[in-house]
C-alpha cells in the first residue's frame, strides 16, 4: 500500500510537471503569435500610409501629364506657333514691318551702378 502511495505521488508529480511544461510551452507560442500579429499590423499600417501617399503623388502626376498634353495640343495649332514666334523671337512675316518702341529722350537711362538700392524710385 505504501508502495502504491509513493507510485501515485510520483505519477502525480510527473503529471503536474508535464502540465506546467505544456502550459508554459502553450503560453510561449501564444505570446509569440500575439507579438507577430502586432508587428504585422504595424507594418500593414505603414504600408497603407505609403500606398495613400503614392496614390496622391500618382494623381498629381496624372494631372500634370494632362496639363502637358493640353499644352502640346495647343502648341500644335498654327496660331500658337505664330504668336510664340512673334513674342519670343521677334520674328515677322514677309512684307511686315517691325516697330520698336525706344525710351523717351527726356528720361535718362540709368545703369545698375547709378541706381541706389535703398531708393525704390530709382529702379
Amino acid at each position: 500500500m505504501i508502495a502504491k502511495y509513493k507510485k501515485n505521488q510520483r505519477e502525480d508529480r510527473q503529471q503536474l510537471i508535464f502540465s506546467i511544461s505544456l502550459g508554459l510551452a502553450l503560453a510561449v507560442v501564444v505570446g509569440f503569435l500575439v507579438v507577430s500579429n502586432f508587428r504585422i499590423n504595424q507594418k500593414r499600417d505603414e504600408l497603407d500610409a505609403q500606398r495613400d501617399y503614392l496614390q496622391r503623388q500618382l494623381q498629381i502626376l496624372e494631372e500634370k501629364r494632362d496639363q502637358v498634353q493640353a499644352q502640346i495640343s495647343e502648341a500644335a495649332k498654327e496660331d500658337y506657333l505664330e504668336t510664340e514666334a512673334r513674342e519670343r523671337f521677334n520674328l515677322k512675316k514677309p512684307g511686315e514691318e517691325v516697330v520698336a518702341v525706344l525710351p523717351s529722350v527726356d528720361q535718362p537711362v540709368q545703369t545698375e551702378e547709378q541706381r541706389q538700392w535703398w531708393n525704390p524710385f530709382t529702379w
